[in-house]
Formats: structure tokens, sequence, C-alpha cells
């Protein structure tokens, strides 16, 4: 597995452990190193060319070529002076300057400051980022303790399978959404909710995605889609009041016109929530009435799916985008899980979800053929062989390597745009051998034995835990005593609120 996506478990730390990564880190620096030596070479070639042709019509115009080549300002950028080698010491002060990550996982070399951007722009993106949590742990010596951060351990779990079953549940309650981020999301929504009504007074404004099936994670984001009557869509007269009306955070804006389903994509400027604003999309809010649906089939998909979504966000698997997978396709994944697996349990109240959780893990980390089998979650569930499913479509088009039937559009390919599909797989597997081996009986014998057995593939981060501190302090008092709006815009108690909320379908705002 990846050591920028995975972590150690604490009886693999030791001395072996810190050179093995001191190691792997040079490798990954002398790639980026042997990159950096060719640009310098190709800038001085360049450089020199220029320089010696002065007087020849030739040179000049290879040298004016490969001025155009360069940009259109035509100045030589300047080339940081490399280094000739890798420290490889953990206490030195240099190599913790001098060493930064890249884009791909990597690392690389250049001045103290430089290429330090990238990881806090990725922690400001994703506040439940865990990636390249090893590389922390090795330039601390390991003084960082990794399973700290299980906030929602209150007891101490039997040991094997059972403990397993009894942490996911604590992880559930605590990760479950709390009263008053429900109603800082919802002032969310009434916000940009205004701006839509005042440019278009008889639109429609609905809520889908995780927020109206009550599956998200503190920092997921919301899925808004406005219904009304234009000729083109309008996205770019939105963005643009709700830059004049500073509803969104400045640079967060941004507008996907080109994409599949046009879209635009804010952040909340005061609770930092992110938004998606689609038109016009009828599947969004059906996709949310189907998952309620099987909500009440299953009533252990909620458990599974926030312990699931947790796994992917901290490993920045859980957007498209970003080489992942989307929280509809781990859904349907989990469905056709529940739906072809041999236990006669998976639909009672109280199946043992570590054992599901494992099994999860092992069918889609191990035992499911991505190249031959598709996804099939209509009529009951059932697996589909891909050389079928070719047969009905258009000459020189295929299924994706994740195919997954979308059961309320049976020609459209949910998983189509999961590219990194493979990289959940290894990331499956991973935590398939992980638990596999924690809730062996022979894991009481384990050196530095971890007190939570969940912890060893799922963390809280600090900054979750204090974004969420936050929202107590700031909407806590107001959540349980503020009449608000339910789908029927009727005023309501918190308590009748909560009470009414599901049989919004969808939440109309």
């Amino acid at each position: 597995m990846d050591p920028r996506i995975a972590w150690f478990q604490p009886e693999q730390r030791g001395p072996a452990n810190n050179l093995w990564m001191h190691i792997w880190e040079t490798t990954q620096t002398l790639g980026n190193l042997y990159f950096n030596n060719c640009n310098t070479t190709s800038a001085k070639l360049t450089s020199g060319g220029s320089s010696s042709g002065a007087g020849d019509g030739a040179s000049s115009s290879a040298a004016e070529s490969s001025t155009k080549h360069q940009g259109m300002s035509g100045s030589r950028p300047e080339v940081p002076q490399e280094l000739d080698f890798i420290p490889l010491e953990a206490n030195n002060n240099n190599s913790c300057a001098r060493v930064s990550r890249a884009v791909g996982g990597g690392v690389q070399v250049g001045k103290p400051g430089v290429g330090t951007e990238l990881p806090s722009k990725r922690k400001r993106d994703n506040k439940a980022s865990t990636y390249g949590f090893n590389r922390s742990l090795l330039l601390t010596d390991g003084v960082v303790d990794s399973y700290a951060c299980t906030p929602w351990k209150s007891e101490n779990y039997a040991d094997g399978i059972v403990g397993l079953h009894e942490e996911i549940k604590d992880f559930y309650d605590y990760i479950s959404p709390r009263p008053e981020e429900e109603q800082m999301r919802r002032e969310v929504v009434d916000r940009i909710q205004r701006v839509i009504k005042d440019l278009w007074p008889n639109a429609e404004v609905q809520v889908f995605g995780s927020f109206s099936t009550g599956l998200y994670l503190p920092t997921s984001d919301i899925d808004l889609v406005v219904f009304g009557n234009w000729e083109t869509l309008p996205l770019w007269t939105l963005e643009e009041a709700l830059r004049q009306r500073k509803v969104a955070d400045e640079n967060s804006i941004k507008v996907l016109d080109k994409a599949t389903v046009p879209i635009i994509k804010l952040t909340d400027s005061y609770t930092e929530v992110k938004v998606d604003i689609s038109f016009n999309v009828q599947n969004g809010v059906k996709a949310a009435n189907l998952i309620k649906d099987f909500k009440r089939q299953y009533p252990v998909l909620p458990y599974l799916v926030l312990v699931l979504k947790q796994f992917l966000l901290q490993r920045e698997l859980n957007e498209v985008f970003t080489g992942g997978i989307g929280s509809y396709s781990l859904f349907l994944m989990a469905v056709s899980f529940l739906q072809m697996h041999f236990r006669e349990d998976v639909c009672s109240s109280n199946p043992n979800l570590g054992v599901l959780l494992i099994e999860f893990f092992e069918l889609y980390g191990r035992n499911f053929n991505y190249l031959k089998t598709g996804i099939r979650i209509k009529d009951g569930g059932s697996y589909v062989a891909k050389d079928e499913v070719q047969k009905g479509m258009l000459d020189g088009y295929r299924p994706s390597m994740l195919y997954i039937e979308d059961p309320l559009q049976p020609g459209n390919d949910v998983g189509r745009s999961s590219y990194g599909a493979m990289q959940v797989k290894e990331a499956f597997d991973y935590a398939y051998v992980i638990l596999n081996h924690a809730v062996s009986p022979l894991a009481k014998f384990y050196p530095n034995k971890s007190e939570s057995i969940l912890g060893r593939i799922i963390r809280v981060t600090q900054e979750v835990v204090e974004y969420r501190d936050w929202i107590s302090e700031q909407w806590g008092q107001r959540s349980s005593n503020e009449p608000l709006l339910n789908c029927n815009g009727e005023m309501r108690s918190r308590d009748v609120l909560l009470l009414s909320i599901n049989k919004c379908t969808p939440f109309e705002v």
C-alpha cells in the first residue's frame, strides 16, 4: 500500500521501519531531482544557443523559435540551485526545510519554503485528510501518536470482531450529523436561496445528495438544484450575483460549464461549507429518494456508508476528479454488497457490523473482477458480464472499469468517470488486511497494541474536531431554541422539525 495513503500500525513502527521510510522518501526525491536536472540542462542549452548565435541569422531564428516555445514573455526562467545529495537524517533541520511534498505525493528539492504551499492548500481543502501522515511521523521520530485521533472511543471494547462491531456503532454515533450542524447548513442554503429568489422569483430550490439523506460527514458539501425556465442555463448570472452578495469566498466560486452536468462550485464565506449548484437536473432528487428507500430496507447501510465515506475522504479518494469514486457510486456498491450477500441477517436491525465491513473490503478489494463484471442494482441486484453490456453499446464504446448500472437510468454508467477505481480497490485491499489481522486471536500479543481496531484505518483529525467544536459554539444554543422553517414553509421548533424532516422528500427550501 502506498505509504502516502496508508499509515503504519503501532506494531510496525521501529528502527527498521524508519530506515525503510527514509529510503522510500529518497527514491521519491531522486525521481523529482532527475526531472529538475533535465529541465536545468534544457534551460542552459537554450541560453547558450541564444548568446552564441547573436550575429548569425539562422541561429537567431532558432533562438526566436525556442523563445516562442517558452512563452510570450521571452524571458528565461530562473532555475533554482539543486542539491547534489539527499539528506537522510531525520533530525536534520535542513531536511525538513528543503524536502517538501510534490504534486504526485513525492518530494521536491529546493529552497526552504518552496513547495510548502501545496500541503497547506490540501489541508484547507480537506480538513479530514491524513495524506502523508507517515511522513509526519518520520520527521518527528514517531512522537505523534497516530491513534490519539479516535474521539468516538468511549470505552474499552471487547477483543476481536465483537469489539470492532461495538466501535463502528460508537463511530457512527459520533460522526453522525448533530442538530447544530444541520442548522448551520440550513442557514447556508437559505443565504443562497435568497440570492436565487431575488434573480428569479419563480425558481424552485431543492436539496439533494447526502444532506437530504442524512448521510453526510462534518465536512461534506451541500448539493442544490434550481428548477426554472431558461433558454440557456444561467450559470454565469448566478455566479456574478453570488460574488456581488459576498455569499461565497471570492476565490472559491467556479463555473464548470463544460462538465457532463454543468454546476457552480463555491465555499460559503462564513462556514466554509462547500456547495454545488446545478440547474434542472431531476436525477439528483430521484437518487436521494432511492437512497432513502434502501436505508429503510437495509438498516445497516448508514453505518457502513459513513465508515466507508470517512475512509475514502481522509485518503483523498472521495472525488472522481482526484482519482476516487463519488458518494453515489459508493452507496450503490454497498447496496449491491448487501443484495448479493449470503448472510440472512443483512436486513435485520442488528447484524455484526464488523463482519460486514471486513467482508465489504474483501469483496471490492480482492474478490471482485473489475475487468469482466459490472454491478446491477435493480430487480433485487445481480452481477452483469461486461461483454453483454458492450453488445448494447455504440461501436467504439465499452463499459468503464467500475461499471455500475444506474437503477434510475439503465443506460447510464454511474462509475464511468471513476478513472482511479483501481486506487480505491488497492485501499480496500489494504483495509481488509489490516482489519483481518486486528481481529485475529493473535492480535492480543502484538507489541505496542492499539486499543482502537477501527482506528487502524480511520481517524478524525484535530482540525475536524475543532471545526465541529466551533459549530457547536456558534449554533448549539440557536439550534435548540430558534424556530425553523420546515419543508412546507411552516414555523416549527427544533424537536418537531427533527421528527418531520424525513417526510420532506426532497427537502424543499
